[in-house]
């Protein structure tokens, strides 16, 4: 618990060095907590507050962890994996290189270079602007929606090889060229297993809480019991994160 406490600070250090840290925060805890018990912090009403919050929240992440690790199933997981995979297959994807300019002369220049035989990629790195430029403008795969909407409408249209006229965006000019077009396979699930139990922990946690929601009586003394229990809502998921292991 210790080392959950303190976090990323313990992430650098070497083991016997880690020990050493956990070991004096230990310590130190222990000495400052009898000396508040020898003042009697723990009688204040501030005190006994933080408390009762205290242990309302080690209450709520632990049952909350519970129900999260019962739901991350082998079965529950392939079925998230397999209805994910429907929707990811068979959408196209491009892999192109661009050139980006700050103004429509430079992007003509530039196309006038390729059209006389320059090479794309070195042209990239001696002209581009985008971080990109140091890899002969590759972008990669990525589908029509990763990309603003004037670049994703041409490099779409060129076929493998082509090279666009200047097309204008937010960015500025930018000179395109398609290296190759390919349907979208998923990944295997093994690549995504650990974002898959994250998502069925964090969505079994949600539907939980929405669940005690609907059986819980919900008095605000804010507002008129109908309002209350009309306008009562889960908590936000990121409230409740799953368990550390």
């Amino acid at each position: 618990m210790a080392e959950e406490e303190l976090g990323p600070s313990l992430a650098q250090m070497d083991p016997a060095t880690k020990d050493e840290n956990v070991l004096s925060f230990l310590i130190d805890m222990k000495i400052v907590a009898k000396a508040a018990e020898d003042k009697k912090v723990a009688d204040s009403d501030e005190f006994k507050k933080r408390m009762a919050f205290a242990r309302n929240r080690l209450l709520m992440d632990s049952l909350l962890a519970q129900e999260g690790k019962a739901a991350t199933t082998d079965d529950a997981m392939k079925k998230v994996y397999e209805e994910a995979s429907k929707q990811i297959t068979g959408e196209q994807e491009v892999r192109a290189r661009h050139i980006l300019v700050e103004t429509e002369d430079e992007a003509k220049a530039v196309k006038a270079e390729l059209d006389k035989g320059a090479d794309f990629a070195d042209l990239a790195k001696k002209k581009s602007k985008d971080p990109g430029s140091a890899d002969g403008g590759d972008l990669g795969f990525f589908t029509k929606e990763q990309m603003v909407p004037e670049f994703s409408a041409v490099a779409f249209t060129l076929e493998p090889g082509k090279i666009s006229d200047p097309v204008k965006s937010q960015f500025g000019w930018h000179i395109i060229k398609v290296e190759e077009k390919r349907n979208r396979k998923a990944p295997e699930f093994d690549q995504v297993k650990p974002q898959i139990e994250q998502y069925v922990t964090r969505k079994a946690q949600a539907d939980y809480v929405a669940k005690l929601r609907t059986e819980a009586k919900v008095e605000r003394l804010d507002q008129p019991a109908a309002d209350a229990s009309k306008d009562a809502k889960p908590a936000d998921s990121k409230m409740a994160p799953p368990a550390k292991k």
